[in-house]
């Protein structure tokens, strides 16, 4: 029987149950809890579905800028929080690195809050030996450092963006389409969006050389990526408001990102196993 079959008759795929997928270290970032556009209950499937034996939260877990003005928060946000600090209670290692829209929470670092350890920054080691800095990212963003106000401005035009995709991307679904980002194809089509974050990109890199390091991690341009800019690793864990991404390291020390969908998505593991068995047989037609 092929895997694919073993897997579709499997008793938990017919029980509708997901087997809990564990890694030695996940970083997640840019939830934006308080707000609408937060992926509150598809976080929670992620989280749920999800163990390390050490979480990182790299900045704007909870965005107070717009909690500030307009107050939202609804019970799926508080199971989110509720379930970070049972996986603390249950001994993960939860680090909180806090980012520019939950900067008040920059008072305690260095302080432990319910098994909960907030940092500024930090060398994560991994698996495979390399030193990665983990940071938020925020203060290497031009925009942020020299000009708060124009932030500001950007945070609300991005709202708004948000609420049109919200819109536009119920109409895509009924009719069988899949989500679609604005927000997303502005960054990649409007040439000062991709300077910025080139732009971006190179000043953490350069920080990580600068210190001696493999490698950096952060969040904050809602942007997931991996690649190499000039020997340093540069890893970007995206956003739970539309890429619904994270990074992951297996117990080999091997980085990569995973989203909602490849956690979650049933299919998704057997499009895997179909891809998988096809290579293997066009391997076995070509030897």
């Amino acid at each position: 029987m092929k895997p694919a079959d073993q897997f579709l008759n499997s008793k938990l795929y017919k029980s509708g149950k997901k087997e809990t997928q564990r890694f030695r270290t996940i970083w997640i970032s840019d939830l934006h809890l308080g707000t609408s556009g937060c992926q509150a209950a598809k976080l929670l499937e992620f989280l749920r579905a999800t163990d390390s034996e050490t979480l990182y939260l790299v900045g704007d877990i909870i965005d107070g800028w717009q909690l500030k003005r307009r107050w939202y928060w609804d019970q799926t946000h508080n199971n989110v929080v509720q379930t970070v600090l049972k996986k603390a209670k249950k001994g993960t290692n939860v680090i909180f690195v806090p980012g520019n829209h939950d900067e008040s929470i920059r008072q305690f670092i260095d302080l432990d809050f319910g098994g909960i350890k907030i940092r500024d920054e930090l060398v994560h080691t991994t698996a495979a030996g390399k030193r990665m800095l983990v940071l938020h990212g925020d203060r290497f963003d031009g925009v942020i450092a020299c000009a708060k106000w124009l932030a500001y401005v950007g945070d609300s035009l991005y709202t708004v963006i948000l609420k049109f995709n919200q819109i536009f991307n119920n109409w895509r679904a009924r009719a069988g389409m899949p989500y679609w980002s604005l927000s997303q194809y502005l960054k990649q089509k409007v040439k000062n969006a991709v300077s910025y974050i080139t732009q971006f990109e190179d000043a953490l890199a350069d920080e990580a050389r600068r210190k001696g390091l493999d490698g950096i991690i952060c969040g904050h341009i809602h942007k997931p990526e991996i690649r190499d800019i000039g020997g340093i690793l540069y890893c970007n864990d995206g956003d739970w408001v539309e890429s619904l991404s994270a990074l992951v390291e297996d117990a080999q020390g091997v980085l990569k990102l995973v989203t909602w969908h490849d956690i979650i998505h049933p299919a998704s593991v057997v499009e895997t196993f179909a891809e998988a068995e096809h290579e293997a047989e066009l391997e076995a037609v070509g030897s």
